[in-house]
């Protein structure tokens, strides 16, 4: 596909330029939103580095555990960097997760070759925060387009799919009751052999319900504290399927 070039602001308002499918796909009538793969503007670019590196020489074979999803993924980069190294790098460790993704995100880094010749043994997925404002269906259908289609590209692989974490401080915020919604619907793609589901939600929660400032001070994404918390929650997973 042709490429052209789209002028995107990074987080410190410096103008960069970015190469951009000169035509972006067209969603069929009917379509839904959360399941057609579709591109973002500002990091097609990012995408086509990240998939270069893993696709290094002698790497595609050393990769045996994935990270995939959004912004809250892609913070082992940040708050979770320390607790990065010390667990995760020894397996070639790989972290597609990009800030901002929604599911329709991930699907379109899919069908671009992000996997390819890549045979991880583990994959931990945790996707759908992005997509709130879509009905809790819209978001069931497309964590269920990611689960299937990384079982088509990595057949051999089990993957994690971890719930969506809690977000807003209140129990009561009506977004937590959708994302509860989505949870129990996609915790039924447990398969008890290839997809295997996990949710530690409660954990980053206070016994009222409420989310606090010392686990995710923007009531979204964790901080190193959180961060703890979550690698914690899944080591037994690494431990079973990855020693």
């Amino acid at each position: 596909m042709a490429l052209v070039s789209v002028v995107a602001v990074n987080a410190q308002n410096n103008p960069k330029v970015w190469p951009m499918p000169a035509e972006l796909p067209s969603r069929p009538a009917g379509a839904k939103v959360t399941v057609f793969p579709y591109p973002r503007a500002e990091w097609v670019e990012r995408v086509k580095r990240s998939n270069d590196a893993a696709q290094t020489q002698n790497r595609t074979q050393s990769i045996k555990l994935v990270f995939d999803g959004d912004s809250i993924t892609d913070g082992w980069h940040g708050g979770g960097q320390k607790i990065w190294q010390e667990r995760y790098v020894k397996y070639g460790a790989f972290n597609f997760g990009i800030g901002g993704d929604r599911t329709e995100n991930v699907l379109w880094r899919l069908s671009q070759g992000q996997m390819s010749s890549l045979q991880p043994k583990l994959v931990a997925i945790m996707i759908g925060t992005n997509n709130i404002g879509n009905s809790a269906e819209d978001i069931i259908d497309g964590v269920t387009a990611i689960v299937a289609e990384y079982r088509k590209l990595c057949p051999d692989a089990v993957i994690l799919l971890q719930a969506i974490f809690p977000r807003n401080e209140k129990a009561d915020h009506p977004w937590r009751a959708k994302i509860k919604e989505v949870n129990a619907a996609i915790a039924k793609l447990d398969d008890g052999d290839k997809v295997v589901f996990v949710d530690f939600s409660d954990k980053f929660l206070q016994s009222d319900g409420t989310l606090g400032k010392d686990i995710m001070p923007d009531f979204l994404h964790p901080n190193a504290n959180g961060y703890q918390i979550w690698a914690d929650a899944i080591q037994p997973y690494i431990d079973k399927y990855l020693q």
